[in-house]
């Protein structure tokens, strides 16, 4: 690979509550936080196409795999993709040994889409929703 050829850094998710949000991905799928910092200033606001930007941001590691929680000030207004299937929809990718351990160990409030299931390719799935409604996929390795 090249310099100029870009290689995967990390996911980000918005979100309204990055507080209130980050116990999932800490406790609930038991990510590690490696760090958190706010940014702001002209440079940030004119980077992310937003007027006196300021974000907060949690760092979080899955496996080598970076997940960035941010938290703007201003916040948008409005929901993100209703579901899988509707263009622009996104979703957060993850893996796990024993699918139906990790289910079974999920907290009663988390938001299941359904049991885990298995396609026709073999592979375990199961889809839920972080307390923000952003999807995250749970697939058996």
């Amino acid at each position: 690979m090249t310099d100029s050829e870009p290689s995967a850094h990390h996911v980000g998710i918005t979100v309204s509550d990055l507080e209130a949000t980050l116990p999932f991905y800490r406790d609930v799928l038991g990510l590690e936080v490696i760090t958190r910092f706010s940014v702001g200033g002209e440079a940030f606001s004119a980077g992310v196409g937003v007027e006196d930007a300021r974000g907060e941001f949690a760092h979080l590691d899955a496996d080598g795999c970076r997940i960035e929680l941010i938290e703007y000030d201003p916040q948008a207004r409005g929901s993100p993709a209703a579901g899988l299937n509707q263009p622009g929809a996104t979703h957060v990718g993850l893996s796990v040994d024993d699918l139906e351990a990790f289910y079974d160990a999920l907290p009663e409030d988390v938001s299941t889409i359904s049991e885990p299931q298995t396609t026709e390719s073999g592979t375990s799935i199961l889809f839920l929703r972080d307390p923000e409604s952003n999807l995250i996929e749970i697939l058996e390795s």
